[in-house]
């Protein structure tokens, strides 16, 4: 029988509308939580895998790696001209400038210079920088012009290590002089400061007399190159390779005494700027390691401040250290092979992976040459630029211990050497030769008799 009552129909077509309807809510919450579960399961998996990979692969991490590794060892940089800065723009007076604030604010391009030896150089270190560049160490170098030899050569040099010894006394919460290997660990490692050096930037500033050596020794200095970019009486610059003089000379006779007085006094042979004969020479008299504090690889700059093949290898039998310079014209812009146009930081690696792989990661040092030249590689423009550097090294695959040596172990390693041979010569009396009359002195009639 069909019979339909309406009112029965009505409640009976509402309760399939609910029944419907919580069936819908059902599916709709069903999907809802299926959805939530699987997105918290991707959220899972992503925490514990995406992010570890995404981490280890960061530049930000490999930064972090790399500060830490210069938190646990010094960065001890072989050159940096921040002295001669203060000749140039403020005649060696130190308490006129606050190097606690950025430098590049205080000396500007129309700043007046009150030396003009050399074009003005863009400041490039102050204390804000050093610290977020952690450096560790720093030779500080003490130049005079070549302009000057034969001249008041002596007076400038001292000059530029009174320089440095005021600027470290006065923010002697910051530097801490050093003069020896362990002093530099001491430094840093107990006491949070920035292990400050002396190194003589060319030895027409001994002006031919061993005597003066030993006082700038007495000062506190504690490496001399041999040459700056000019010839001494006893020794042949960079400059003899670049112009293809035929010169042969290396060390004379009375250089071969100025290496074997520094031996017995303790100070560091320093090669850099020097001709290749005078490298070649140095390397077999001294009985010490020698450094170059500020030069690269010849074979990726094809440049005569770097270091050629042969003389890798003679570093390396010499146990000595190459600690690379940063200078654009030495790392890639208008030499070759590579001949860029604009230098980076890359360019700057592949001189020390070069180094590294030729003779040996105990060989490879930084001397990144700030304050003492006009332009730098991209990411590498002033003393803060550090940890960029070892971060990308440690993305390349360099290890904590490779990139240990590479910020100070190895140059502690060679000073360490350099004193071992000193305590060797302790009963060796101080060598008393004199230049011969027949060498070649400029401005001879400066000078009263021997």
């Amino acid at each position: 029988m069909e019979f339909h009552n309406l009112s029965e129909e009505n409640n009976s077509t509402n309760s399939v509308r609910a029944l419907v309807s919580k069936k819908k809510k059902s599916r709709q919450n069903v999907c809802f939580y299926g959805f939530l579960i699987a997105a918290l399961i991707g959220i899972m998996i992503g925490l514990a895998i995406g992010i570890p990979l995404t981490k280890r692969d960061s530049p930000d991490q490999n930064v972090q790696e790399a500060q830490n590794v210069l938190k646990q060892y010094p960065l001890i940089d072989g050159h940096n001209d921040l002295p001669w800065q203060y000749r140039q723009y403020v005649q060696n007076k130190v308490y006129e400038v606050n190097l606690r604030e950025d430098t590049r604010i205080q000396w500007t391009n129309t700043t007046n210079m009150t030396s003009y030896d050399f074009p003005r150089l863009p400041p490039q270190t102050d204390i804000p920088r050093l610290k977020q560049g952690m450096v560790g160490a720093q030779f500080w170098a003490a130049f005079g012009p070549c302009s000057a030899t034969g001249k008041d050569a002596i007076r400038i040099g001292m000059d530029q290590v009174d320089v440095i010894h005021k600027f470290v006394n006065k923010y002697d919460d910051t530097f801490e002089l050093v003069t020896t290997a362990q002093g530099i660990l001491d430094a840093y490692l107990s006491r949070n400061r920035i292990a400050s050096l002396i190194g003589l930037e060319g030895g027409h500033m001994i002006s031919n007399t061993l005597g003066v050596l030993r006082s700038f020794y007495s000062l506190g200095v504690r490496y001399m190159t041999l040459t700056h970019s000019c010839d001494t009486s006893w020794a042949d610059n960079w400059k003899q390779d670049l112009n293809m003089t035929g010169s042969r000379r290396g060390l004379s006779a009375f250089g071969e005494i100025v290496v074997k007085e520094m031996n017995r006094l303790g100070m560091i042979i320093d090669l850099a700027h020097v001709a290749k004969q005078t490298m070649i020479d140095a390397i077999k008299i001294s009985a010490a390691p020698v450094i170059f504090s500020h030069s690269s690889a010849f074979e990726k700059c094809e440049h005569y401040r770097n270091v050629q093949n042969d003389v890798l290898e003679m570093v390396k039998n010499n146990t000595g250290l190459v600690m690379v310079n940063f200078y654009d014209g030495y790392i890639s812009k208008g030499c070759l092979p590579v001949n860029a146009t604009e230098s980076t930081m890359q360019h700057v690696i592949d001189h020390i992976n070069y180094i590294k792989d030729f003779i040996g990661v105990d060989y490879v040092g930084i001397g990144a040459d700030y304050d003492g030249v006009p332009t730098l590689p991209v990411g590498l423009e002033d003393v803060s630029k550090y940890p960029d550097l070892f971060g990308k090294l440690r993305a390349n695959g360099w290890s904590t211990e490779d990139l240990k040596k590479l910020a100070g172990e190895n140059f502690i390693r060679v000073f360490k050497d350099v004193e071992k041979v000193k305590e060797k010569q302790k009963t060796v009396q101080p060598y008393e030769d004199i230049l011969p009359e027949d060498e070649t002195v400029p401005n001879r009639m400066c000078y009263t008799s021997f």
